[in-house]
């Protein structure tokens, strides 16, 4: 199962979600938690053996409740990634849309997106604001490195691209 969490940030919220976890008999196998607008974000992903699922949902309920919104779907089957996997950073401008510019980017190329975190800092010299993301991703096989970097790149010339070996 994939739990997903929103709540105004504060203590204890993990560890409610770890109690309910334990509670119910479930194993906490992976999760990503951030802090964004000001609310505690994050997924976990739960191994739980299927007859204990309405527990968990009813643990979930209560969190509910407590003004800390849980829900939970069914988790997909592990696939075998195709390709390569890359990751990279990129650097720019901000503005509205470049987001979605780059997911098209990669799209194009049939770049499949692992994981992303991106953010906006301002610019050291002139507190202009900066977009700033991290990316994984999976590159199919034929599709080099190069022809991602130029598809990121043909975005703007503002935006640099870094590749992590």
């Amino acid at each position: 199962m994939i739990l997903m969490a929103v709540g105004d940030d504060r203590p204890g919220l993990t560890r409610s979600l770890a109690d309910a976890i334990v509670e119910t008999g479930g194993n906490w196998l992976e999760s990503h938690f951030a802090r964004l607008g000001g609310k505690f974000v994050g997924s976990v992903l739960v191994e739980l053996s299927e007859e204990r699922v309405p527990q968990l949902e009813q643990a979930a309920g209560a969190m509910d409740a407590a003004g800390f919104s849980v829900s939970l779907v069914p988790s997909g089957k592990a696939e075998t990634p195709f390709g390569r996997s890359l990751s990279f950073e990129l650097v720019g401008k901000d503005r509205p849309g470049i987001v979605q510019e780059v997911a098209a980017a990669l799209a194009s190329l049939e770049v499949n997106i692992e994981e992303l975190k991106s953010g906006t800092e301002a610019e050291a010299m002139s507190g202009e604001k900066l977009f700033r993301a991290s990316a994984r991703a999976q590159v199919p096989d034929g599709t080099s490195v190069a022809q991602v970097r130029d598809a990121l790149e043909h975005i703007s010339g503002e935006i640099m691209v870094d590749f992590e070996d």
